[in-house]
């Protein structure tokens, strides 16, 4: 879906695109991708990819390189302005990469969310920006130990604290009460421990 609005986690840029392409190649310098690959990531169209890549390009922000008919961008860590652009994008459009970075390799865990303010300020959900901290909640049976380790260095590189709740595997089908409406009633952004940038829907109670 094609976002032209500025994003009310960072209003000073265009679109929820132009941070979401950025935020993607900045968060990881290793990481080059395929144009298609990058649209397909951050689930927009891949003429919007292009006209932000060109933009980026131009700034002097990412670099490109073609192999045959394929174009590969990356970010360019040689820019003077890549540590503080990516330390702010990060910190902005960041939480769901690095989350996902840190959880992946943590066993027992069914599927994991960011909630609260910052999933509804990506969603567009006005409100006190920046946020104060990420609400994570974790489905399935996690070694907590793990869990709280794998985290470790999310806090220093977002910023800000992460406040983790584990429930089972179920519980979005069978839970309830009040924290339970707040998470299946209200935006919520996947965390995809395979580092994919995840857009699920609201998940909703049956």
């Amino acid at each position: 879906m094609e976002v032209r609005s500025a994003p009310s986690l960072l209003p000073i840029l265009r679109s929820r695109q132009q941070g979401e392409v950025l935020t993607y190649l900045m968060c990881d310098p290793d990481r080059e991708t395929s144009m298609s690959e990058l649209a397909h990531r951050v689930g927009v169209p891949l003429s919007s990819v292009h006209r932000e890549v060109e933009r980026a390009e131009a700034a002097g922000i990412i670099t490109s390189r073609r192999s045959g008919n394929t174009r590969f961008v990356r970010a360019d860590t040689d820019s003077p302005y890549y540590d503080s652009l990516s330390d702010l994008l990060v910190k902005a459009f960041g939480p769901p990469h690095v989350l996902a970075e840190a959880l992946e390799g943590v066993e027992g865990i069914e599927a994991a969310y960011v909630y609260g303010s910052w999933a509804a300020r990506l969603h567009g959900v006005a409100g006190r920006r920046p946020v104060n901290d990420i609400d994570v909640l974790v489905l399935g049976e996690p070694d907590r130990a793990e869990l709280y380790q794998a985290l470790s260095g999310v806090e220093g590189r977002l910023g800000r604290p992460v406040n983790v709740v584990i429930r089972d595997a179920g519980w979005i089908r069978d839970g309830s009460g009040s924290f339970h409406a707040t998470v299946t009633e209200r935006p919520v952004v996947a965390i995809d421990i395979k580092k994919q940038l995840g857009r699920d829907p609201v998940p909703q109670s049956s």
